[in-house]
């Protein structure tokens, strides 16, 4: 018979699943407790990092209908369910594993399938999403700028021309009023 708790670990680890946008598997085995301190800050408020029983993940990701993972839930485990954007969870979690050689990343899942551990890596080497519309930012005000100039330079040709003719008109009268006054 199951024991209270252990069916409350598998139905909050099974939420965790059904709204994480993404999940990431790890090894923690030689990381002490204030690495994993400093790991779960490093993560920020946009992921949890769950110490769990491979055998209440296992039951808990079948109860979510997550499904690849098993093969990952061996040794002692770890999840990172993450909340936000996927490429900050993921930056954290290598630079961590580089700069703490405990730390291994097993796999995750994201949108409905597994993913390997090259494929985390590729997420972590994307940009944060507020530097890619920063850059679409940048990008959408120097066409701007291109268009303004381009719309406003007819106009200044057009005024540039009118105050030549302008000129050119004063110096011909000038010319036309002087040369009766010379003979």
């Amino acid at each position: 018979m199951a024991k209270p708790d252990k069916v409350a670990a598998v139905a909050e680890i099974a939420d965790r699943f059904r709204t994480s946008s993404a999940t990431v598997v790890t090894e923690y085995t030689g990381l002490s407790v204030s690495q994993l301190s400093q790991l779960r800050r490093a993560l920020g408020t946009s992921a949890k990092y769950r110490v769990a029983k491979n055998s209440l993940v296992k039951r808990a990701a079948e109860d979510a209908g997550i499904e690849g993972l098993d093969d990952l839930f061996v040794g002692p485990t770890a999840i990172t369910f993450v909340e936000g954007e996927a490429v900050d969870a993921a930056k954290a979690l290598r630079d961590f594993a580089k700069d703490n050689n405990a730390l291994v990343i097993k796999g995750g899942y994201m949108d409905g399938r597994p993913l390997s551990v090259a494929e985390i890596s590729k997420i972590a080497d994307l940009d944060s999403r507020e530097v890619l519309l920063s850059k679409a930012a940048g990008a959408f005000k120097a066409k701007l700028s291109q268009a303004a100039a381009l719309f406003q330079a007819p106009a200044s040709q057009v005024a540039r021309l009118a105050a030549a003719l302008e000129d050119k008109r004063k110096a011909e009268s000038g010319d036309a009023a002087e040369a009766p006054a010379e003979s």
